[in-house]
Order: structure tokens, then sequence, then C-alpha cells
């Protein structure tokens, strides 16, 4: 994988386990089995007819969602502050900003259709005269809306678990904001290609029948508190891939951004980078002088082992999903090398459980 490199000198040996074994003994849910339809999932979604007309006097879009099913609008705010003409911003919590009003077009997401904070939220801005465009499979999200002729609610499959399905529910947002003209959409032919090129990324990665080098960074990870690096054009996959590293493979990791990090945080890594890992995330189109902070940083901080990921892609928006892609693959190898089951999540489903009993 030409895209990712070790960042400092040090024995590399290309992965030698067995991966294929570990996923029959540890992954229940086949999370690589989603994971490995992911370009697949965004085609399908990207092609979403949206019967909509566009509609150009919004004054902003408010994406509302929660965990694996609210990582698309980090992503959308990215696109939109790299190359939109409105302001998009993510809330996750109960209820909506203060300053939200009917102007400001509602994308609601949520997988399973029955995240009680979106629905809050749902809930107050329907009240409100507003309008929501919904994304789900089903749930509590789509009967609100189904009634409300100035809102819209988008189906996607069901079955899965939400952080797996982040090729359905962001590339049908993407399709929403394409057809309501809030972000410029890609040639058919550009988008062709560029699935085309994550098809290749996608093979390569599978830590089933890749080269290897996803496992190997996997293999660097363990036992070593985990740093992620990222450039703001790029800071939604660097905190994606912090949330995948918590949910799939059951571990903290610490997701920065560039340049502010050089303001503050890189005092303690130059002084405390033992048993530490980074991953810098890169592309071609971050600013120059980020890319002179970073290798400054490579030749001066002491983390070993350290990668750098260039997230390969002729667009801003090829580059997010490359690096969304990639380290969910990195997740999935850390979670069975540390023979933890990347599909479960105990916790959320016990949490979820006691609210429940709570009115």
């Amino acid at each position: 994988m030409d895209g990712i490199t070790r960042a400092r000198e040090g024995e590399l040996r290309m992965s030698d386990v067995d991966f294929s074994n570990l996923l029959a003994e540890y992954d229940s849910r086949d999370m690589a089995g989603f994971t490995r339809k992911f370009v697949d999932d965004l085609a399908q979604a990207f092609s979403t007819k949206i019967d909509v007309d566009a509609d150009s006097d919004w004054s902003g879009v408010l994406c509302l969602g929660m965990g694996g099913s609210g990582a698309g609008g980090m992503f959308l705010q990215s696109l939109a502050d790299q190359s939109g003409g409105l302001p998009f911003v993510v809330w996750r919590d109960y209820g909506v900003p203060s300053w939200w009003g009917p102007d400001w077009l509602v994308i609601a997401t949520s997988y399973s259709g029955n995240t009680e904070e979106t629905l809050d939220g749902v809930r107050m801005v329907l009240e409100e005269g507003g309008t929501v465009v919904g994304i789900c499979s089903g749930g509590e999200l789509e009967e609100l809306l189904e009634d409300n002729d100035e809102s819209l609610c988008l189906a996607v499959p069901s079955g899965q678990m939400p952080r797996s399905a982040f090729g359905h529910l962001f590339g049908t947002q993407l399709a929403v904001c394409w057809a309501l003209n809030l972000l410029a959409k890609p040639s058919e032919d550009e988008l062709t290609s560029m699935l085309d090129r994550l098809r290749s990324a996608s093979q390569l990665a599978d830590i089933g029948g890749g080269d290897g080098m996803v496992g190997t960074i996997a293999q660097t990870m363990q036992g070593n508190q985990i740093g992620i690096i990222s450039p703001t054009m790029l800071g939604a996959a660097g905190r994606r891939f912090t949330a995948q590293l918590n949910e799939n493979a059951d571990r903290f990791a610490r997701p920065v951004g560039l340049p502010e990090m050089n303001h503050n945080e890189i005092v303690a890594w130059s002084t405390d980078a033992s048993e530490q890992c980074i991953l810098y995330l890169t592309c071609e189109g971050m600013h120059p002088r980020v890319g002179a902070r970073i290798d400054w940083m490579v030749e001066n901080i002491e983390a070993t082992p350290s990668w750098i990921i260039d997230c390969e892609g002729e667009s801003n928006l090829e580059s997010l999903l490359y690096a969304a892609h990639v380290t969910d693959w990195i997740s999935i190898a850390l979670a069975v090398l540390n023979q933890v089951d990347p599909s479960s999540m105990a916790s959320i489903d016990g949490l979820k459980a006691h609210l429940v009993t709570i009115q």
C-alpha cells in the first residue's frame, strides 16, 4: 500500500499473522465482511433518488447524529469548510443549539431510527416549523417524519452495526447535499474513477488477503498509547478513527489536529513519547506549512513506532474516504490481534438498557 510508510527508522517486517483465522474466531457479526462492502455501499448510496427541488435559500445546515450515525456530519462539515458555500454545523447532544432557526436545514441521521438525542432534536425542529431530512433504517425517526409535508426520510439497509454502515449513511448524506446543491457534485466520470481507486485501495488494505501493511501497523500498535495527528482537512477522519478504535478494538486513542497541536500538545509529545504510537494522516491538498510541521515532528518526536498514512485522492472527498476505510481495517486488525470481537459493544448495550428504565 503505497499510501502508508514507516515514519521513523526501525525494523519493519510485514505481518505474517493469519488474520483470516482470527476473524473466524473473534468477528462474531462479520465486521470485516461489512467493511469489504464499503465502496459498494457508497456507490449504491450515491445513486439514491432524492425527490426534492434544489433550494438555495438555506442559511446553513445542522447535522444531528450520535456515534457511528453522526460521523458523516463531520465529513460534510470538512467538505463544506474546504469548498462549500454554506456553513455546516455538527450537533451531538439533545435538542438543538439556541441559535437554530427554521432557515437552517436539519439533516438527522440515526441508523436505528431510535437514537434518543437525535429524536429529541428532531421533535424540537418540527415543533418550530423546521425542515428535516432524516436518514435511518426505520424506527421512530421514520415515524416522526412520514407525516410531515416539509420533511423527508430516506431509508438505508438495516441489519448491521451503525459504525459499519458508514458507506450507506455518508453516501446518502452526500446524495442529499448534491441534490439540494448544498455541495458541488463530481461528474459521473469523476465518481466512477474515484470508486475504482477506492476499490483497489480496499483490496490492499483487507487483512484477509491484502498486502499485509495494515496488519503490520496494528501489530506495532499493540501495548502502546495511540496518538492520531491530522491536518484540519482530515480531522474528521482522525476523530472517526479514534471512535473506531474505541468501539472495534476496545482501545483508547487521542486525536489531535494540526496546526493547533503545535501550539500546546507538542510539548508533551516531545518529552513524554515513550510507549507511544503516532499515526499521521496526510494528503496532497494540505497546507504546505502543515507538511513542514509534520516533517519536523517525524525528526524530533521520539515516538516509535510512528506511521504516515498518506490519504491518496484527487479530491478532499476521496482523501477522506480513503482515510476512513483504511483506518477501519486497522481498528479491526488491532481488535482481533487482542482477541477482541470488533462487533461487540456490551457497555453501550448495557447503558441503553439502563436508560430505558428511567423515564
